[in-house]
């Protein structure tokens, strides 16, 4: 029988303490190869603080990790070439042009001239930028910067890419856009980590997730199944008469997976349920059937908020605290500008 291969990153009690709380605090995780896993939470959960340890951004505390194989402790600078790192904002130079920038960053990471420059070719290819290969970037949309950005973090063709929520600020075709990318570098053999606040974004791309509350995992799995845990698609009826409240309610709750919420002031009722096509022709016949009238009827689909009143009773809006993670600024580093020095708990080495 073959031999499972070894997981591209593996962190056991991981703990990072900051001005004396712990924006760390048991940390755990195991990622396959060749996916993209999700690691979901609002600001203050701890992800960037996750990325930034796995990437040796930071130094190692209380634990251990590895990363493509690759003791993150004792042997930060073989994780360093085996690795590509996106911040939270594009970190390219505006005044070049995207091929200047990938030729630059190439030869930073001691490519030759003629390798730097068929490697930024290849790039512009593979991320559909090549028509804009010699304007400034700084008249790039959003989503053409971020996958420039994503571009640059391959030039070496790492084993594991940590983007550290790459589609932050971006419009839904921007987002888009940088969605197709992710794709094509899972289909090319790279292992990417995620972080994101948005389940929509873990749910197109991700295999399996991991959400984060104060510095540990609290639940991890596929998306549909941490979509499960919360209940499914949420069925909302908003009726014209609220005289009609308790028959409405009585309709939608035969087709739900719990108990239905009725809200007298908008004359809504509201009830998750298991199988959204089925469920809303149900109770629009039922509602007819008995002379209902509506305003409005729609489904909704679990939120990262919804998954956490599920699964800690708090909302995602206030897990956030004043750890080190929500207020983090995007950070880059290379194998060329990085050197003994990087194992200090401040350092943060930019691009």
């Amino acid at each position: 029988m073959a031999a499972h291969p070894e997981p591209a990153i593996v962190a056991r009690g991981l703990v990072k303490t900051y001005a004396g709380k712990r924006a760390l605090d048991g940390f755990d995780l195991e990622v396959p190869r060749g996916v993209v896993w999700g690691l979901l939470g609002p600001n203050g959960a701890g992800k960037t603080t996750a990325v930034r340890t796995l990437t040796t951004l930071l130094a190692l505390g209380e634990g251990e990790a590895t990363v493509a194989g690759v003791d993150v402790r004792t042997q930060p600078h073989a994780v360093r070439r085996r690795i590509g790192l996106s911040g939270q904002t594009p970190a390219v130079d505006e005044i070049l042009g995207g091929r200047q920038n990938l030729v630059l960053f190439a030869r930073l990471n001691r490519l030759g001239k003629r390798a730097a420059q068929a490697r930024a070719d290849e790039l512009l290819t593979q991320f559909e930028l090549q028509d804009a290969a010699d304007k400034p970037v700084k008249q790039y949309s959003g989503g053409m910067r971020r996958r420039l950005d994503l571009a640059v973090t391959l030039l070496l063709q790492p084993e594991v890419l940590f983007l550290d929520e790459p589609t932050t600020g971006l419009d839904p075709r921007n987002r888009g856009e940088v969605w197709s990318a992710i794709r094509q570098l899972v289909a090319d053999g790279t292992t990417v980590l995620l972080t994101t606040q948005y389940l929509d974004e873990a749910d197109q791309l991700a295999s399996g997730v991991s959400v984060m509350d104060r510095g540990l995992v609290i639940a991890e799995g596929r998306p549909e199944d941490l979509k499960r845990q919360v209940g499914g698609d949420r069925l909302e009826v908003t009726v014209a008469d609220r005289a009609d409240l308790d028959r409405a309610r009585a309709a939608v709750a035969r087709w739900a997976s719990g108990e239905p919420v009725v809200d007298a002031e908008t004359g809504t009722v509201g009830v998750a349920v298991a199988d959204r096509v089925t469920a809303i022709a149900a109770v629009l016949e039922e509602l007819g059937g008995e002379g209902v009238a509506i305003d409005d009827i729609g489904l909704r689909r679990p939120t990262l908020d919804d998954v956490f009143l599920r699964l800690t009773g708090h909302s995602a809006e206030g897990a956030a605290d004043d750890s080190e993670d929500a207020a983090d600024p995007a950070t880059r580093h290379t194998d060329a500008v990085t050197d003994e020095h990087d194992q200090r708990d401040d350092v943060e080495v930019t691009r």
